[in-house]
């Protein structure tokens, strides 16, 4: 059950005026998308401050000739697991994420032959249009009696149109990039009617269909993303809360001295990592950081969960701060906030996995079976 305490911050979380109807509507919308360590916890010592005017360096990115290394003469990745490790530690040029990312969401499988792949693009585009045609072919009329149609029709174009419009990519009046961006989250609310569309979704969405540049591939690269996600967006918040606790339960054993601040001061529901986790960090990196984030994530290299291991490590390197000028929970939203974009992803990358390595089996005991993300990357979902 989500808390009224939670009902009543979600709001400010995201900043003020974000939050257009209630979290107890069938289909909540969270956001608006107007974005233009074991016992001492001493295994990484906390920074005073982020000191972003000389960032730190990814190693060297994989390349096309090094991921054509890794295909047979089937196309078939033959070493899957130290592909993962080579993105996780690295990342990839952007010049092959347009293939590599499809295999990194499940929708090719690593097994997969060149052949196959080019079947499934054909399957799937067919099976897209035939989705999309299902709204496409209600009539006025027909919308007039269909309110649910109205109400998500109507929510996604006012998302849409406030989703990265600093980026060139979906900048400009009668953008047909904005066009494929709605396309995709309609037919998404048809084929999971369930679910439907929350404010969140067109932030996850953004850079695949940057990165596809296909609509139909943007579309199931996105349905696989949220089969692991979809859970965040849960009217119960069952999913949310879920990770919230297996956050707390991971400060507690990584950073003790800041659970034990954070119980002093009453944010033991950690709320204030809400954002961080629901869309992924998206609004606080730079757009080339966070596809170099959700590279890292999707990899599931150290475990499915990096994601907390990384909100642990956010809020160890600010321990400091938060304990000495003692930030209640208004001061903590506020803070975690403004750390928008002033954030050193490499940094943050390392001490995650410094964190995770150290945190090991006791790290994965905090979280629960089926937490969010729990999709296999192997798995045959399609």
């Amino acid at each position: 059950m989500v808390t009224k305490f939670a009902r009543e911050t979600t709001a400010h979380i995201f900043g003020e005026n974000r939050l257009l109807s209630s979290i107890d509507s069938p289909e909540e919308n969270y956001l608006h998308t107007d974005n233009g360590e074991h016992g001492s916890g001493e295994a990484i010592k906390p920074e005073k401050e982020m000191d972003n005017s000389v960032e730190s360096q990814p190693a060297v990115s994989l390349d096309a000739l090094q991921w054509a290394t890794f295909l047979d003469s089937e196309g078939r990745v033959v070493d899957s697991k130290a592909l993962k490790e080579r993105i996780f530690h690295g990342g990839m040029e952007h010049s092959i994420r347009q293939e590599v990312w499809k295999f990194l969401l499940g929708y090719y499988k690593f097994d997969s032959t060149y052949a196959e792949r080019q079947y499934l693009v054909l399957i799937k585009k067919e099976e897209y249009q035939i989705l999309k045609s299902q709204w496409q072919s209600i009539s006025q009329t027909q919308a007039k009696k269909f309110s649910k149609f109205r109400e998500r029709k109507s929510r996604i174009e006012k998302d849409v149109v406030r989703t990265d419009r600093s980026l060139p990519y979906y900048a400009g009046d009668d953008n047909p990039n904005l066009d494929r961006l709605r396309d995709i989250l309609l037919t998404y609310s048809f084929y999971n009617f369930d679910l439907g569309y929350c404010q969140g979704m067109s932030d996850l969405l953004s850079p695949i269909l940057f990165v596809m540049e296909d609509e139909s591939e943007a579309f199931w690269c996105f349905v696989a993303l949220m089969e692991r996600l979809g859970p965040n967006f849960d009217r119960d918040q069952n999913g949310m809360h879920s990770q919230l606790l297996a956050l707390s339960k991971l400060v507690e054993i990584l950073d003790s001295p800041l659970h034990n601040y954070f119980k002093q001061a009453d944010c033991l529901n950690y709320f204030f990592c809400f954002r961080w986790i629901l869309i992924q960090f998206k609004r606080e990196f730079e757009y080339d950081k966070v596809m170099r984030l959700w590279e890292v994530l999707w990899t599931h290299y150290l475990s499915e969960h990096f994601h907390l291991y990384m909100c642990v490590a956010l809020l160890k390197r600010h321990r400091k701060k938060i304990i000495e000028e003692q930030m209640d929970f208004d001061t903590l939203l506020k803070f975690i906030n403004e750390l928008s974009c002033h954030i050193d992803l490499e940094a943050t990358l390392r001490d995650t996995e410094a964190l995770c390595v150290c945190a090991g089996d006791a790290g994965s005991a905090c979280i629960p079976p089926g937490t969010p993300p729990s999709l296999s990357i192997d798995s045959d979902a399609y």
